[in-house]
């Protein structure tokens, strides 16, 4: 009777055990953005999406899990532009497979991966040697859409979609890079000495005005000196003639006598006077107003025309 129930006991553990492995085998959970692929004895059945799913145990098999998000992937490339210089290109392409083209992306193409890289590969061998090096550099996004454009339609029978195409990098040969700062530096050091020199010729032009005006006002400044300097020996003169009775031409030379006498007090008082005296006798004083008067009458000529 013990043999009995410890032989119950064994089969019903069995049997349960059968079906805690038949259930593992049967049922299974899909995550979230990810579909996989049933395959009933070696034939696609169906596609199971996230959540729980069934499948018959033995018969069917889970082939492959296939994800749904966007996968980046970066292709090196290195290629030649129009002016012959080598340059190193990455480009990132943005892809993802197409829910209603599952069956198509895993059981079409081998290797996608492969794939969208000799694409990306032919396509921007093709692009680039069209232009020149400073071209690549402001029409990358040019060329990114290119890739997209063409990659488009054909990964998209394949049941892949191109979302995006971006040229994350790109390296020229370290010479050409090191030639292009020098050029690049050049320009700046050009323009900016013709800035200076402009700017130093503004400054010469405006100091050459401002000297010239200077001239004139000074010229004028002199001019004013002088005529009120004869104006007020004319009128001197005149009021000494009227008080005194004197001629014009004996006031005018005590007048200059005067002016003669003060100049040496002046020029003896400063010891730093750097005027040079030319010594002379007080009897030249009758030639110098012989020349202020002729002086004089010439300006009240002229006045009077």
């Amino acid at each position: 009777m013990i043999s009995f129930l410890i032989n119950m006991l064994l089969s019903y553990s069995l049997v349960i055990l059968f079906i805690c492995i038949v259930a593992r085998m049967s049922l299974f959970v899909v995550r979230q953005q990810t579909c996989i692929i049933i395959e009933r004895l070696g034939k696609f059945n169906r596609l199971c999406y996230p959540g729980l799913n069934f499948k018959i145990p033995f018969i069917e098999a889970t082939k492959s899990s296939i994800s749904l998000r966007i996968h980046q992937l970066e292709v090196d490339v290195e290629t030649k532009t129009m002016d012959n210089v080598f340059v190193r290109i990455v480009i990132a392409v943005q892809y993802t497979v197409l829910a209603s083209k599952i069956y198509e992306a895993y059981y079409t193409l081998h290797d996608p991966v492969a794939q969208i890289k000799a694409f990306v590969f032919d396509l921007v061998r093709a692009q680039v040697p069209l232009l020149d090096l400073d071209d690549v550099f402001s029409r990358k996004d040019d060329i990114a859409d290119a890739v997209k454009n063409d990659l488009k339609t054909p990964m998209s029978d394949f049941g892949y979609e191109i979302i995006k195409a971006l040229i994350t990098d790109i390296d020229p040969d370290p010479n050409v890079k090191a030639a292009m700062n020098e050029i690049n530096t050049a320009q700046r050091l050009r323009i900016a000495a013709t800035e200076k020199g402009e700017a130093e010729k503004i400054l010469k032009v405006k100091q050459a005005e401002a000297e010239a005006e200077a001239c004139v006002l000074h010229g004028k400044g002199v001019a004013g000196q002088r005529q009120a300097i004869i104006e007020g020996l004319s009128n001197s003169v005149e009021g000494l003639v009227r008080q005194t009775g004197s001629t014009p031409t004996s006031v005018m030379d005590m007048v200059l006598l005067i002016q003669y006498i003060d100049a040496l007090k002046d020029i003896g008082a400063n010891a730093k006077s750097s005027v040079v005296f030319v010594p002379h006798s007080p009897g030249n004083l009758a030639s110098i107003s012989e020349q202020l008067r002729e002086t004089i009458f010439a300006a009240d000529i002229l006045k009077r025309k």
